[in-house]
Parts: structure tokens; sequence; C-alpha cells
């Protein structure tokens, strides 16, 4: 008997709560930001609030959910098998790389002052290779005919790299 492929809906919830690995991963367990672990803003902004909200109880952990969460709420079409990559995902990668860059450059002294220059120097080269490949992805799909699959891996890719390593922590912790 074959195999039948997941429905849309199945391929999207696995893979929206697949993004707990690298959101876990960007949180780290250290509390400290490290090279494998660089605290990005779509995780250490909640889980900041968490653990001042409520001290102590490790609630800063549910910060892992944040990025699925946004996941699901940014593109609910492909809960439905939606082909086509809506304008606003260009525009997310296209404000998020501003950002990004906008960050590092005004805290570059800070991130080798707190961070060190291992740190800063590697996080940037991932963030650029992220931005690129992220970009040249986008191109490519925007030129071929639009597939549920192609969307699903698209969207997947870019908010990967919003939980793990997208506006990474910088500079000295609070």
């Amino acid at each position: 008997m074959p195999v039948r492929p997941p429905s849309a809906r199945t391929a999207t919830l696995l893979v929206g709560v697949s993004l707990l690995i690298p959101a876990a991963l960007g949180l780290s367990i250290s509390g400290v930001p490290t090279v494998f672990c660089p605290f990005p803003a779509l995780t250490v902004i909640p889980a900041f609030t968490l653990a001042a909200l409520l001290p102590g109880t490790g609630a800063w952990r549910l910060a892992a959910i944040a990025p699925p969460l946004v996941f699901f709420l940014w593109h609910p079409g492909l809960l439905h098998g939606e082909a086509t990559v809506p304008r606003r995902s260009y525009v997310l990668l296209a404000a998020v790389t501003v950002m990004n860059t906008a960050a590092f450059i005004e805290a570059w002294q800070f991130a080798l002052r707190y961070r060190g220059a291992l740190y800063t120097h590697t996080v940037c080269a991932i963030n650029i290779g992220c931005t690129v490949l992220l970009a040249v992805a986008f191109v490519c799909v925007r030129k071929r005919e639009p597939s549920f699959r192609t969307n699903l891996l698209l969207h997947w890719l870019l908010f990967a790299w919003l939980a793990w390593y997208a506006l990474p922590w910088l500079g000295e912790l609070p």
C-alpha cells in the first residue's frame, strides 16, 4: 500500500512545532549568549519579560514557544496548503535584515567589549550567511511556479533564523 503524504495542516503543524528546536538553541541553557546560543530578540525579549514577571520560576523557558506561535500567526494560509509566498514575508525579511545590520553597526563596540571578538565576528558572519541564503531563496521562489512545499520550507527557514540567530544579544546582560 503506498504511503500517503501528510496533509498541509499536518505538515505545517509539524514544521511549526519543529521551530521549538532552534528557539530553544537560541535561548540557551547556559544563561549567557554564546556562538551556539546567541539570544535572538524573538525569544530573549519574551524570556526577559517572563523572568521579570515571574522571577525564580523558570518561566523564561516558555519564551521558546514564541517562534512557533508567530510562525502560525504570520502565515495561517500554510495550514490550508497555500502555495504563494505573501508579500509581507518579503517585507519581513527586508525589515529584519535592516534591523540586524543596524544593530550590528550600533552595538559593534559593545559586542566586542562584552561578548568578545570570536562571538561578535562569528555571530555576524552567520547572520550574513543566513541573510544571503534567505534572500537568494526568496528570489528563486519568486521566479518559480508557487508550491506549498516551497512556501512551507521558505517560511521555516525564515522563522528558524528569527528563532536562532536574527537580532542576537550584543551587549551586557541586564
